[in-house]
Order: structure tokens, then sequence, then C-alpha cells
């Protein structure tokens, strides 16, 4: 197959038109977020960043420990991925970290740009800080439960889904059923094949996905749900259950945010923790002194769900407000990488951070792109459209179009009157010949005015036409490259691309600057 040359465009996320008010105002490091953050993403904030962040060599073992077992699953680790494992012994070696969903197939591509993303963070920073090592990290949220988000993908056009009655936590999921979706496939993808064939549960079948995709990179994949890791969370587990606290900060920084015209991402609830068993995960409240597990009869005493916490912490599952800081606990890690949601909701939760004495992380937006395929691209240039100009809404590109278009209005005014002059003739003749020949005249003449109108509407019609069709093109390319009126990141599938372009990670790879906070344009020539 023949390796694509990229053509690389960079532009302003603001000019996009399709990022948050919060975001943009963030990337131009606007005072009024200031103090949502610690410090802004840049090369050198991570110098003070590496200063801040403790994190034992004790914590370091629980954590190689846990990522060696977890690694069990995967029948041969990559070298350069072992190596990063072992680094996290070293009290030298930080990582930088994002999350996703399991998304079956990897779901959207943002799935493969936050890597990449976390990947080029890393190299960037090894460059600048040589006496450090920088461990890139995917945390896998295996204790969600909301499988309706993660049980489809959208390839060529279609949407493929995964049916299960398993109910829980969803790393936990049996990969039954996975094959009837690769049964389905256009064609065979060795790399989930392997992955959903080979793999007990969901977890591990997306641990052997994301090594076969990015172990080249050393990237290391974390499943929080862990015995030993969860050990960290006890004393914000107790906390949680007996103070609250974390709701009303969330709440504080919640109107904080809404006070500087900025809308909230997430919303706390009184107790930020799930009970999680095999099959159940579900939210814990309470309720006449006892605490009691949402659709079920599991009731706790205080004195019994303390105790709970203590011996089985693995039991609790953080939800969205506690899972950042439950990260920030077991890991060495110095950035969250997030969309543009995830930034915000992070805002959020700095007074959190600050009541633990948890360094709270450096943000980063993840690279977003555009990818245009050679087919693509030649109908843009047909168009005659910059990449840059495909974000317009479609009756503005249009506009644009027909006054690129603009012809005078087809007339053959002209014509009919050289065919007017040349009949006035003609009668002088008839008349001096034969008058009774003038009205034969009139007629033939009334007949070629007949004929020039119809042309003329012929003619108005072959151009209309010429150029519906141009709008037709347009309005094809826009939701090929805008699907749904949406970026193209949150609806297309990485196999879409890959299936044509072996090279597309490497091409992503060269491609994204992490630290530059530009959207990215990648044009196949």
């Amino acid at each position: 197959m023949e390796v694509s040359t990229m053509k690389i465009t960079k532009m302003d996320y603001a000019a996009t038109g399709a990022f948050s008010q919060a975001i943009t105002d963030y990337l131009a490091q606007n005072e009024k977020l200031k103090p949502f953050y610690n410090r802004f993403p840049t090369i050198a904030a991570f110098e003070q960043q590496l200063q801040e962040k403790q994190f034992g060599q004790e914590q370091r073992q629980v954590l190689h420990k846990a990522l060696q077992e977890q690694y069990s699953s995967v029948a041969s680790i990559n070298p350069k991925v072992q190596q990063n494992i072992d680094l996290l012994l070293q009290p030298n070696t930080f990582t930088i970290t994002t999350g996703h969903q399991l998304n079956i197939f990897t779901g959207p591509l943002y799935f493969v740009y936050k890597i990449i993303t976390a990947i080029n963070t890393c190299k960037q920073l090894q460059e600048k800080y040589p006496n450090y090592n920088f461990v890139p990290v995917y945390w896998m949220a295996t204790e969600d439960h909301d499988f309706a988000e993660i049980n489809h993908f959208n390839l060529f056009g279609k949407k493929y889904s995964w049916e299960t009655e398993q109910t829980g936590a969803v790393g936990r999921f049996a990969t039954d059923g996975l094959d009837k979706v690769l049964e389905e496939l256009p064609e065979q993808f060795p790399v989930f094949e392997e992955a959903y064939r080979n793999s007990k549960t969901l977890a591990d079948a997306t641990r052997a996905i994301t090594h076969s995709l990015f172990a080249a990179y050393g990237l290391v994949s974390i499943d929080g749900d862990h015995r030993e890791l969860k050990r960290a969370l006890t004393p914000v587990i107790e906390k949680e259950l007996t103070e609250q606290l974390s709701s009303r900060l969330v709440e504080e920084a919640s109107a904080e945010l809404e006070k500087q015209g900025y809308k909230p991402q997430v919303y706390s609830r009184e107790i930020n923790l799930f009970y999680l068993k095999d099959g159940l995960r579900e939210r814990i409240v309470q309720e006449n002194g006892n605490y009691n597990v949402l659709n079920s009869d599991i009731s706790f005493t205080q004195e019994e769900i303390l105790k709970l916490a203590k011996e089985h912490p693995e039991q609790f599952s953080p939800n969205v407000i506690l899972r950042p800081l439950y990260e920030e606990l077991i890991l060495p890690n110095l950035a969250y990488i997030g969309g543009g949601a995830e930034v915000v909701y992070w805002f959020q939760l700095k007074k959190v951070f600050e009541s633990y004495k948890v360094a709270f992380p450096v943000l980063m937006l993840r690279n977003s792109a555009m990818y245009i395929n050679r087919g693509n691209a030649s109908r843009m240039h047909k168009l005659g459209l910059t990449p840059q100009e495909l974000f317009k809404p479609y009756q503005d590109l249009k506009k644009h179009l027909s006054s690129q278009i603009h012809e005078e209005e087809i007339s053959l005014e002209a014509q009919r009157q050289t065919i007017d002059a040349a009949f006035k003739e003609v009668e002088k003749l008839a008349q001096t010949i034969d008058p009774t020949l003038v009205r034969a005249v009139a007629a033939e003449e009334q007949k070629a005015h007949n004929a020039l109108q119809m042309l003329e509407k012929k003619l108005t019609k072959a151009r209309d036409s010429k150029h519906e069709q141009t709008f037709k093109q347009l309005e094809n390319l826009k939701e090929k490259l805008y699907p749904g009126g949406s970026l193209q990141e949150r609806h297309d599938n990485l196999l879409s691309i890959q299936a044509n372009n072996p090279d597309f990670i490497p091409a992503l790879v060269d491609a994204f600057d992490p630290l530059e906070f530009k959207f990215t344009i990648l044009e196949e020539e």
C-alpha cells in the first residue's frame, strides 16, 4: 500500500467554533479562570510541578506490583512497556495521564487523540528534563457502569452495537457476545479479533488493544479496580462517609465558576461513592443514620461501613468527583489530559485536592484533529475551499460558493434583437414582392422567438443543475468531515481511517504538538 504524505495545517481552537467559551478562555489564559487551576501547561511550568508532586517509595512499590499483576493478561509485554512499568519504581519517574471509558473498538477518534497527546507530552518533557523519566498512562474507566455509552461505534456509515444483559462495572464484563460484532464487520481487524476473542473481561481486552496500538510508544494502561490500589483511597472514603466534605467544596467551586459566567460540568452528591461488587455499582446514600445502597436491599450502620472501608476498600468506587483524586493518589502524576468538558469539571475540583493536600495536576486540553483523506481533499480543492473554511456552517459555505460561481443572468436578448432586425428585412422584401406573405413571415418570426425562449430556459436549467451538483458535493463533503454537525473526532472510529492508512497513528504522533494548543488538520496529499 502506498504511504500517504500529510499536509499539516494548524488553526486556533476558537476559530473552529466547536469549543466552549471556558476552553477558549483557558487557552487564552483569561484571568477569570486562574483561581480554578494550579499551573497553566507550559514546558517551564512542569519544573515546579515536579517539585510539588510528592510520591513515596512504598506507593511506587504498590503501583508497580499492581501493574505487573494487571499486565499478566497480556501474552507478551513489549519491552518498552515493561521498562516504563519498572521505571515507576524510581523516585525520578513521573506520569502524564489521560483517561477514558472502555468504548468497544476504541469508540470515537478522540480516544486515540488523548493517548497520543500523553505520549507526545512525555517526549517533550524528556527532552526538556533529561534527569527525569516520564511515562504516558491511560487510565481505564473500568468501574464506569454506563454501558449504553460504550457499547457501540460507527464504521463506514454503519453503527455496530454489543448486546449483553450484564450489569455493574463494565471492566468486569465478560467479553461474551463481542464475537458477534466481529462477525458483522466488513473485514477482519486482527488487533480487535485477538483482544476480544482471547480476553476474559472487557478490561483485559481494552488493555490488550491499547498495548497492540501504543506499546511501541511505551504506553502503560492502569485499572483502578484493584484491592491494593484502593487502599490509598481508604482515608478519603472514611471522610466522605462521615463529613461529606467534597460535596460542599465542589458546590462552592461550581458557584464561583457560574459567577464568572461558565457552566459547571458535574454536580456533586452528598456522598460521591458507589458500592461495588460483581454485577452491581450503585450509589451509597445516607438515610436515617444508615448507609443504604440504592436499588438494592444492602444497608450498613456507620460502624459497619467504616469497618468495610478499612478491610475492603475495593468494594467502594469513586464517582466523577472523587475519581480524579484517586488517580492522583496512586500515580506519580504531573498532568491530566482531557477533552473540553473534562478540563472544565477538573476546574470544579481544585478545592477538594487542596483539602486533602494532594498536588493538583497541570490540566491539558487533548489534541484535536480533522483528517481529510485523499478523496475528500480532492473534492475540497475542486470546490476551491481551504480546510479552515470547512468549519463554517453549510449555508455560509453555500453563499460563498454561489458568489464564486456567480455568472450573469442567462439572456438571449441580443440574439432576439438580431432576429427581429433580420425578419424586419425579410418583411420589407415580402411587402415589395407579395404582401400576402407578410403574415407568413410574422408567423416564422414568432416561431424563432419561441425557440429562443425555450433555449434560454434550457440553458438556465442546465447551469442551475450544474450549480446544484456543486452544492450537493459541498453537502457531502461537509457531512463526511463534520458528521451530524459535530467534529469528526466525536463520531468516526479509528478503523474508518486505519483500514486505508495503516500509518495513521504514526502520522498523528508526528503531527501533534500537545503544548501548542492548536487544532490540527491532517490532509492526505
